[in-house]
């Protein structure tokens, strides 16, 4: 057994910071790298992929980036932890698979987790008697069923730790928890048992403050950010942890950030309901049991967390289409910029209700005044400009569709001193909507396979 390791956040979401993985593996030492790609939205991305080529669904950002490090973590003998699979582990692995051959590197050990992606046994389960209903509304799956465009169960540490013990170098899982890329490794290095509540939770909340990347390390930090070093090259955190479940929050020395009590308090507050109550697969952990402890610069220790036996379901994430949507702007000058903008948005609307046309929301924004406070925002008297942002959403494509034709109209035929119109007619786009449900751990099964190259 180890007596410590150090799990590093490589990424905090498809689109993060693409030089924060390279930075983890060959600024300092680390043993894990974890590194989260998946959102609810980012499925239903990957699905229609998927659809339209077999070959695709995963984060492609993985494949030129694995050509960058596969050398440094063979090297260093660093193992990845990715949910970056998405609907296509099986073609992730392949592609990262032809990059070590192209690289040279053999004896490359892969391990991809099957099973989460339940996407075409809907109506098997359906006949097994697994109500999908929608856990926070609780409605019939079926009024949604001719529209459903994923659907993947949320698996927890238990196949990545398989995998590990397979020898894999890296994991590629799809719909995994983000927490359990955190807590797998230490469960696997430790041999913690899985009826150990306390440490599984504390596994829970290092893989919560690492699952953000930057985030805990002084990115989008709320308190005193101006006293963040060097933001352009912020350091991901890193997770020092021992065996007996203390774990100590921090970053590479030579990296830009901060790790103090407050950018991992702001991280651990960060999407959670219940904060006694935080729900995984293999436990559900009291938050309100976490103490922090400033150890060291850019070194934070939690300790106390408590944890509770996990129940016996699993989250279902599902994504259904749910009509149409299109944004349109003008951007309004000095003088009465604002009330020009006002103007124009009541002229639209007037022109869309002499149209017939029929909205399930019209929405109006002045950004820079409103656009993230709506009407509680004060306004000024006098401002330069002013963006008006109008958009819509409904199920009637054409409706959506004719929107976009009445913005640039209103150039010539609105108010004075408009410009910012560029990009062409706003054009409709697919509304994705969220399906949440839970399902029975015994309905589905995760399959682990691992391959060398």
């Amino acid at each position: 057994m180890k007596d410590k390791i150090r799990v590093a956040s490589g990424q905090g979401f498809w689109g993060d910071l693409l030089t924060a993985p390279v930075d983890q593996v060959t600024k300092g030492p680390i043993d894990y790298m974890m590194m989260d790609y998946l959102a609810e939205v980012t499925m239903s991305i990957m699905q229609k992929q998927k659809m339209k080529d077999t070959t695709l669904g995963y984060a492609k950002d993985l494949v030129p980036l694995m050509e960058k490090i596969l050398p440094t973590i063979v090297e260093k003998n660093i193992k990845v932890i990715t949910n970056g699979g998405g609907v296509n582990p099986e073609a992730c692995r392949d592609a990262i698979f032809k990059v070590a051959k192209k690289l040279g590197i053999t004896g490359l050990k892969i391990g991809i987790v099957l099973g989460d992606n339940i996407l075409g046994c809907l109506d098997e389960l359906k006949q097994k008697g697994v109500d999908l209903k929608n856990m926070e509304t609780g409605d019939s799956l079926d009024s949604v069923r001719q529209k459903i465009v994923s659907a993947n169960v949320y698996f927890g540490a238990r196949p990545i730790v398989e995998a590990l013990k397979q020898g894999a170098r890296l994991v590629i899982t799809g719909r995994t928890t983000d927490t359990a890329l955190t807590y797998a490794p230490m469960i696997h290095e430790f041999g913690w048992t899985w009826d150990d509540w306390n440490k599984l939770a504390t596994g829970v909340v290092a893989g919560h403050i690492l699952e953000c990347g930057g985030q805990a390390t002084g990115g989008n930090f709320s308190a005193d950010w101006k006293s963040v070093p060097d933001l352009a090259h912020i350091g991901f955190p890193i997770a020092e942890a021992y065996p007996n479940g203390e774990i100590i929050i921090t970053k590479h020395e030579n990296a830009g950030g901060l790790v103090s009590v407050q950018t991992v308090s702001e991280q651990l507050l960060y999407e959670i309901g219940d904060p006694a109550n935080y729900i995984t697969p293999e436990c559900i952990a009291d938050f309100t049991t976490i103490r922090l402890e400033q150890v060291g610069k850019d070194r934070v220790k939690f300790s106390g967390v408590k944890g509770r036996p996990a129940t016996n379901l699993y989250k279902v994430s599902m994504s259904y289409s749910d009509g149409y949507t299109a944004v349109g702007t003008l951007t309004y000058a000095w003088p009465d910029a604002l009330e020009k903008a006002k103007a124009a948005d009541q002229i639209l609307r007037t022109r869309l209700a002499d149209l017939g046309l029929q909205f399930d929301e019209i929405r109006t924004e002045f950004l820079g005044l409103n656009s993230c406070h709506g009407p509680i925002a004060e306004m000024p008297n006098v401002i330069n400009e002013v963006v008006l942002r109008v958009g819509v959403r409904g199920h009637d494509y054409k409706a959506v569709e004719r929107f976009g034709m009445e913005i640039a109209p209103l150039i010539l035929t609105g108010p004075p001193a408009v410009t910012g119109f560029a990009g062409g007619r706003p054009k409709p786009s697919e509304v994705i909507a969220y399906w949440p449900a839970l399902m029975q751990k015994d309905a589905v099964k995760a399959e682990v396979i691992v391959q060398e190259v």
